[in-house]
């Protein structure tokens, strides 16, 4: 027999869970059925999910770039955003009477904040120095609404069709887990080498906007007032037109930003595969200076002084066969080649942008005399570590010409580790020169990388010269064997503008304020010594 109250129930919905009070609330009418409905929700959840984990994933990466510690960075992001997922889910079981509306809201503000995070974060950092902070706010403010999404989201799936919990529960988490595999996945291999950080950042937020907002408002209309459904429509468009002005000023802005972290201005940038490579210049062109995610690597007027310190003295001996780690910009290049009798340099970089633009900009290229056009030079992009475990060739010189130890990917490169690889690739009667960062910024990092080496079996001799934009800066000169190597010039060493003996010979003191007291601990994969500039120093001035 006919239920009449089932017969007047609208069609395009099922049983819905009761309301407040136990009041049933008056099921929606659907456009279409309850399954396509359903479905239609649940790749919503999917979209929503992979958007969410592009923004946390690009918090992650800006803060790698900007400051170089990637573990602390992630842990603040992660932690802090999980925090608020709990803090934003019990929120919105106060908001859970009008599911639809409050669900639009919801995605409406995380398209907003999440794609404009990455802007805000690099203005704070720029302009105002107060990253931390806002990352801390930004995270925050993310995680919250992440949060919030879960509890309206399964009050709409309920009252769309009535399923037992643990069974809805399921269906929600699987399309949430599946969309951040996708946005996990999607973040490195297409939305970052498509459109970058910034842009794709932006794009992502559009796209929330668009699938959040617009699935309630196809598909939930008629549980929502009139206004209401004006206030979204509305909403939705506030928000695309502040995404889509933030992605045609968004070069514009990073131009500006990007200017304000530099005190000359800026000639060239590009954000490669690996890293963010800028050039500034002054105005009358005399001082040129070459930065890697922020770092100076160089500056015109007194690069000399460093790289003739760091490959003079390792060139005194057999040098048939060399081999440079790092040293992109070729100015390290420039010295051994001008020793006539050196057979071959092969030079291994990770970055290939570096290499190209050391070979084509005109003043890096100036400075490093066409280095690369030797036909002796050979050029692998490559990353160090992974390169010499593949290695069977020995080498006479070992030059390790790497960035400093301010994250994980380039500690390993002054691990225990890294130089017990080179030493396989030494040839007999072969030496090393490491350059070590600043004894006085950095005291700890530098005399780590003695005991590295130490550990690694090396014997080695630490020397130190000042490099007036770099301030005072260490090297370590090593070989295996019993006796480390004496740091000295070779007797036929080209005419050097820096470097003599009485210079050499000074670089070996090392005043009392920057020895160590105490023993210090070798760089390890598992245990990597990182310097910390914030707390030991800025290197450059």
């Amino acid at each position: 027999m006919t239920d009449p109250a089932a017969a007047a129930r609208p069609t395009g919905a099922e049983e819905a869970p009761p309301g407040r009070n136990g009041a049933s609330p008056a099921p929606p009418r659907l456009p279409v059925p309850p399954r396509a409905a359903r479905f239609l929700v649940l790749l919503a959840v999917f979209v929503c999910a992979a958007c969410g984990l592009v923004y946390e994933l690009a918090l992650v990466a800006l803060g790698s770039y900007l400051l170089g510690d990637t573990i602390l960075q992630a842990s603040v992001v992660m932690s802090v955003m999980v925090f608020a997922m709990g803090v934003g889910s019990l929120a919105s079981k106060r908001l859970t009477g009008r599911p639809e509306f409050w669900f639009a809201v919801v995605e409406g503000l995380l398209s907003l904040v999440g794609g404009l995070s990455i802007l805000g974060l690099y203005a704070a950092f720029a302009w105002f120095s107060l990253y931390q902070p806002a990352l801390v706010l930004a995270a925050f403010a993310i995680g919250a609404l992440i949060g919030a999404e879960i509890p309206l989201l399964m009050t709409l799936i309920q009252r769309i069709r009535r399923q037992e919990a643990a069974s809805a529960v399921a269906d929600l988490f699987a399309a949430d887990y599946i969309g951040g595999l996708v946005g996990g996945l999607a973040f490195p291999l297409a939305l970052l080498p498509l459109f970058g950080l910034v842009e794709g950042t932006l794009l992502v937020g559009a796209v929330n906007a668009v699938v959040g907002v617009a699935v309630v408002l196809w598909l939930f209309r008629d549980g929502l007032t009139r206004w209401g459904r004006v206030a979204l429509a509305a909403g939705l468009a506030v928000v695309l037109t502040a995404l889509g002005t933030a992605f045609a000023l968004s070069g514009r802005f990073e131009v500006d930003a990007r200017q304000a972290l530099y005190r000359d201005p800026v000639v060239y940038a590009q954000r490669s595969d690996y890293q963010e490579i800028v050039l500034t210049q002054t105005l009358d062109g005399a001082d040129t200076r070459l930065f890697l995610n922020g770092d100076l690597q160089f500056c015109s007027l007194d690069e000399y002084r460093y790289h003739e310190s760091l490959v003079h003295p390792a060139m005194n001996g057999p040098r048939g066969d060399v081999l440079v780690l790092g040293g992109g910009d070729g100015l390290a290049l420039r010295e051994i080649l001008r020793y006539p009798d050196v057979r071959g340099v092969t030079l291994v970089d990770l970055d290939p942008a570096v290499v190209d633009l050391a070979r084509t900009e005109p003043e890096i290229a100036r400075l490093n005399e066409h280095s690369f056009a030797d036909e002796r030079v050979e050029v692998v992009s490559a990353d160090a570590f992974n390169w010499l475990r593949g290695n069977g060739t020995r080498f006479d010189v070992v030059i390790a010409d790497m960035p400093d130890p301010d994250d994980v990917a380039t500690a390993k490169l002054y691990s225990v580790e890294f130089y017990s690889l080179v030493r396989r690739a030494l040839a007999p009667g072969g030496r090393l020169v490491v350059q070590a960062g600043s004894p006085y910024f950095a005291p700890d990092a530098f005399w780590s990388i003695g005991a590295g080496l130490a550990e690694a079996g090396w014997q080695a001799t630490p020397y130190n010269v000042d490099v007036p934009s770099f301030g005072n800066w260490g090297y370590f000169l090593a070989a295996p064997g019993d006796e480390p190597p004496p740091v000295e010039l070779p007797d036929d060493h080209p005419g050097l503008r820096f470097l003599d003996d009485a210079t050499l010979e000074a670089a070996l003191v090392f005043p009392k304020d920057r020895r160590p007291d105490d023993p210090v601990a070798a760089s390890t994969l598992l245990d990597p010594r990182i310097i910390d500039y914030q707390r030991d120093g800025w290197r450059g001035y």
